[in-house]
């Protein structure tokens, strides 16, 4: 049996990641400037924003707990120096429920747009419903609002029901990699519907005349996509994997990177290169309404992986080994 430590730079960096997962949550939680934006809306447009801000923020609340169980489990692991394979079970799987029903408060958000058109005005033209229009917000709001909050949540809860230690681990490794892969494609649509809005209300000018804009435009449009393909391909080819100690872990370490480096990368052009001329639709997304930001933080736990030498060496015989080194 490989010795295990304590401390190495794969369970320290899950450890920040954990924190960051809370903290960032923890701080959308409590920013309750939303209370009451729906007073200055009428008609059914007024209800579709009360709506949408009760049930986000219901799932706001549901990803709080699961991060803070997160947190504390981790904390836990290096407290007891170890935890067992049905804690660390339960855990997980209590994560993931309150992370699938985050995903399940958008449903409102991609739903009632759908069903009240008739307080968007944004839809209509001379009193009347434009296809233009409704088929510009069906592509950058509702359709990835309806992916991330039908498809993550499904797959959430099909991998919490496949984490069971009296089962074989080929269904929770399979459900892990489709669950990584369906996460990656949810942020390639919803980044990409929002760096196209903000072109079509900036115009093309903005991405020509701001090269950092155009780098992360071209990032998030074909560099996620070509990620989402191969994050598909992998998932294919490993599905029938066994046993985790099977998996590539040099190419699970390099997508997780690569996912984190898009969030930080993005982050970072901001405070080097922000300004008052570049603000726009996409940074007030992406820095102010994003709440998968501390994404920017998991390429702690991918470099690990990337650069680890053999998959033994960082699984054990228990679940709660596969942090080990």
């Amino acid at each position: 049996m490989v010795e295990q430590k304590l401390y190495s730079p794969l369970k320290i960096g899950i450890l920040i990641v954990a924190s960051a997962y809370f903290l960032f949550t923890f701080h959308a939680m409590f920013t309750l400037s939303w209370i009451g934006e729906w007073e200055s809306f009428s008609g059914s447009f007024r209800f579709v924003v009360f709506v949408e801000d009760i049930m986000a923020n219901i799932g706001i609340a549901s990803r709080l707990v699961a991060s803070a169980i997160s947190l504390t489990g981790v904390i836990l692991y290096f407290i007891k120096k170890g935890l067992s394979t049905p804690t660390t079970i339960k855990v997980l799987r209590v994560v993931l429920i309150g992370e699938a029903i985050y995903w399940l408060g958008l449903l409102a958000s991609g739903v009632l747009p759908l069903v009240y058109t008739q307080g968007f005005a944004i839809w209509r033209v001379d009193g009347h419903i434009s296809v233009l229009p409704l088929l510009t917000s069906l592509l950058t709001t509702e359709i990835p609002l309806l992916v991330e909050s039908i498809a993550i949540p499904c797959v959430l809860f099909k991998l919490s029901y496949e984490l069971n230690p009296n089962k074989s681990p080929r269904g929770a490794i399979k459900w892990g990699l489709i669950t990584g892969t369906v996460y990656i494609l949810a942020f390639w649509l919803t980044n990409t519907a929002m760096w196209v809005s903000t072109v079509l209300r900036e115009g093309i000018g903005y991405l020509v005349s701001y090269p950092e804009n155009l780098l992360s435009f071209v990032v998030t449009t074909i560099g996620m996509l070509l990620l989402t393909v191969f994050a598909a391909y992998f998932t294919k080819k490993s599905v029938g994997t066994e046993a985790v100690e099977k998996l590539n872990l040099k190419t699970v370490g390099a997508i997780i990177t690569a996912v984190g480096l898009f969030f930080l990368w993005n982050y970072l052009t901001w405070i080097f290169f922000g300004r008052d001329e570049i603000w726009s639709r996409w940074y007030g997304w992406f820095l102010g309404n994003n709440l998968n930001l501390w994404l920017l933080s998991i390429p702690l736990v991918g470099l690990p992986l990337l650069f680890k030498q053999k998959a033994h060496e960082c699984y054990g015989q228990t679940m709660s080994e596969t942090i080990d080194e």
